[in-house]
């Protein structure tokens, strides 16, 4: 399959078989590591990392994926670069396009990565914005198919702010992969109603299910993996008092768990706060995949550089 020379800014924007793809190059990357087998597929190459935002795995993973193929990743915050301050989204892009073969953009506004993408002329992948977490989704498939051995007829629930990008990619890659999902937050905060409409289109295709609801007992009912995200995301700290009277019926505590009816796992895209939106006891529990789920950020980063670089099969 060729994904040589695309962006990924969404999952919306991949078919199955192509998400597919992803998740198997990341899994031979992911071996290849394992056996001790050191390739060079970056070797000369360079990958720009714009960070707004702040962050561990994904920089991280971007960073040590790229170099450890012999590539030269160069971090770039907010204070390093002009981006949108003295100068416009498009001219960073122009610059940035002639300098190195890819871009990573982790921030705000989704409009600036399509903008990236649009005018530099090489792949620029979505690290984090306001509606979209791509590459976490797939980390995420990635420890369900490790954990359960398939995707397809399984059921992840996502409790708490569920119009975050976690609910929204979760949604998509779900849906586009067979996985029921099921966005178990309060009324407020239901993901918005055109992007429901579209995992729906995605979900009837692939044979699984959306399902949004308030009702927490309703929506966790027979689900494989209970999912949850920070109650403020990065941004909205000053709503956070709000959000924990809002959602504390929303807390995944071990009853929660125990309320799926199944042996569920637990997962967090992280960081987490502990004893809002979920509490010690599940988080370094048994039940909990987050270090997994963490570890697979690299593998599925790497293999998503891997493919929109033309480099996977070397």
């Amino acid at each position: 399959m060729n994904l040589c020379g695309k962006s990924l800014i969404s999952l919306k924007d991949y078919t199955p078989a192509e998400i597919r793809y992803f998740l198997d190059v990341a899994k031979k990357a992911k071996d290849e590591h394992k056996r001790g087998i050191r390739k060079q597929r970056f070797l000369g190459m360079t990958i720009a990392l714009l960070f707004e935002k702040r962050s561990t795995r994904t920089r991280c993973s971007f960073e040590t994926a790229f170099g450890e193929e012999g590539g030269h990743p160069v971090f770039l915050s907010s204070a390093d670069i002009q981006l949108g301050v003295k100068e416009t989204v498009e001219d960073t892009a122009h610059v940035l396009g002639r300098m190195f073969d890819c871009i990573e953009f982790r921030g705000f506004k989704t409009r600036h990565v399509e903008i990236l993408s649009e005018v530099s002329g090489i792949p620029v992948i979505n690290g984090l914005s306001d509606d979209f977490h791509p590459t976490q989704v797939l980390a995420d498939l990635m420890t369900l198919e490790e954990h359960f051995g398939a995707l397809k007829g399984k059921k992840l629930a996502f409790v708490g702010d569920g119009r975050n990008n976690m609910a929204n990619s979760l949604m998509i890659g779900c849906a586009k992969m067979g996985v029921d999902v099921a966005i178990v937050a309060p009324d407020e905060l239901h993901p918005e109603s055109d992007l429901v409409k579209l995992a729906e289109g995605f979900a009837k295709e692939a044979g699984s299910t959306v399902l949004i609801t308030s009702d927490v007992d309703a929506g966790i009912k027979g689900a494989d993996v209970i999912y949850t995200d920070v109650w403020a995301s990065m941004g909205e700290e000053a709503k956070l008092a709000e959000r924990i009277k809002l959602l504390k019926p929303y807390q995944v505590n071990a009853d929660l768990m125990a309320r799926t009816g199944k042996k569920s796992v637990f997962m967090h895209c992280l960081p987490a706060v502990r004893n809002n939106e979920v509490t010690p006891e599940v988080i370094d529990g048994p039940q909990s995949v987050v270090w997994d789920e963490a570890e697979n950020r690299k593998w599925t980063i790497k293999s998503v550089m891997l493919c929109l670089l033309g480099k996977e099969n070397e």
